[in-house]
């Protein structure tokens, strides 16, 4: 049986079949705080690990981050593509603690807008299993629609894989790119952008294979990941802890190529400036470059029979 690599500190080591991984280790299962909110303090209805009320930490210039990385140091990553053996592409999406199930399903059909212009269409729907934070997350099911944030996600998911689609070479189709959220330590968005792209290469893979399709339909890899200014100082990646605290945070989507598609900041407390920016932009796209690295892997390991 074939194994897959995990690169950790750069080097290489053997792995378990289909997982790429790169990055540090998580911590174990349990361990450091989720900065639950404080009594007393405003609290989301929902109470998701990534929309909880914000615990700002002071300026400075270093943080100790609590699962011993450096600031510019990525969670570990691992990629299994094939997870979903249905779905016409799949992996499980794994960035330290958040874990996201990605899938890609193809339809022969388009929104109605589109029929008669032989092109096709990308799409996305996200979602949080009720367990994957630490309170349970209401269905949003059962409260007859989605709610703003999951929107905003979904959209953004979708305009990050449409940027790198050719809607010209897939014909008449509908690729609907489901992400579920099985577990949230902070940048789910990032994380289902990033094993989105997987699903959607694997999807297009099959059709190639089979004919469906003639050229090539993705011009380039996409992936996304979190920067902030914790404790006054530029971080990658921020997991939950980090998220809640942090002064500035942003999320940005880049291609392989090194091209922005969004950039999504905020200061959440106080203002920064244009150094700061740039700093985080090159944590960015350092981290961008260990991510397309992963899929790349992952889309050239054998997929589970």
């Amino acid at each position: 049986m074939e194994r897959s690599h995990e690169c950790v500190g750069g080097s290489v080591r053997g792995r378990a079949p289909w997982s790429i991984a790169i990055g540090s280790d998580p911590p174990s299962a349990g361990s450091g705080s989720r900065g639950v909110a404080g009594r007393g303090a405003p609290r989301c209805r929902q109470r998701r690990c990534d929309a909880r009320p914000r615990r700002h930490a002071p300026r400075g210039g270093s943080v100790k981050r609590k699962d011993g990385r450096g600031p510019e140091e990525i969670r570990r990553v691992a990629i299994t593509p094939g997870f979903m053996p249905y779905a016409e592409g799949s992996c499980l999406m794994t960035m330290g603690d958040t874990r996201v199930i990605c899938t890609a399903t193809i339809t022969d059909d388009v929104p109605r807008w589109m029929r008669g212009r032989g092109a096709g269409w990308v799409t996305a729907e996200y979602s949080m299993l009720p367990r994957s934070s630490p309170e349970r997350v209401q269905r949003e099911s059962n409260k007859g629609r989605p709610s703003g944030r999951t929107q905003e996600i979904q959209r953004l998911i979708g305009r990050s894989l449409r940027a790198v689609t050719d809607m010209s070479a897939i014909g008449e189709r509908t690729i609907y790119l489901d992400c579920d959220v099985l577990q949230a330590d902070g940048g789910t968005r990032t994380a289902s952008i990033t094993g989105a792209y997987v699903a959607l290469a694997g999807a297009f893979g099959r059709m190639k294979s089979s004919g469906e399709v003639e050229s090539e339909p993705l011009t380039d890899s996409i992936s996304a990941v979190s920067v902030g200014l914790v404790g006054g100082a530029p971080c990658l990646d921020l997991d939950y802890s980090e998220d809640s605290v942090a002064e500035v945070d942003m999320n940005v989507v880049m291609t392989g190529a090194g091209k922005l598609v969004e950039v999504q900041g905020t200061a959440e407390h106080g203002v920064f400036d244009r150094t700061d920016l740039d700093a985080l932009l090159d944590l960015a796209t350092a981290g961008i470059a260990s991510l397309t690295s992963a899929q790349e892997k992952a889309l050239g390991a054998p997929e589970p029979s």
